[in-house]
């Protein structure tokens, strides 16, 4: 996931000049159909059973999703490509998205499921 939103751009450099900023006590991943820096994650799905997945990183530099992430569905969502971060389960603010590896079509009910250390962030 190697784009970082404006916010969270605004976030470290505040940081990092010892400015205290309100870091974000969790995170959660959400799936959609695109992204902008200024906006974040684009397309994300609404009702059909889907919600935003809590995630815990762990790792020294590139972080890794600790558990697998499961989405599940109770009816179409059309096709997800991008995943993204937020620091609220609803609303929130964007942090960071980037494609996934692999689109992920929704056209019924099921699980969309991104694998333990499949989701990775860095600073680059």
């Amino acid at each position: 996931m190697p784009v970082l939103t404006d916010y969270a751009r605004n976030l470290m450099v505040r940081a990092l000049c010892a400015r205290a900023p309100s870091l974000p006590t969790a995170v959660y991943a959400a799936l959609g159909t695109g992204g902008t820096t200024s906006a974040g994650l684009a397309g994300e799905p609404a009702g059909n059973g889907y919600a935003r997945q809590r995630v815990v990183f762990t790792g020294t530099g590139l972080q890794r999703n600790v558990e697998a992430l499961r989405f599940v569905f109770t009816g179409a969502a059309g096709t997800l490509t991008h995943v993204g971060l937020f620091d609220a389960a609803a609303g929130g603010n964007a942090l960071a998205f980037g494609p996934l590896v692999q689109t992920a079509p929704v056209s019924g009910a099921g699980t969309v499921t991104i694998a333990a250390e499949a989701l990775t962030i860095d600073a680059e």
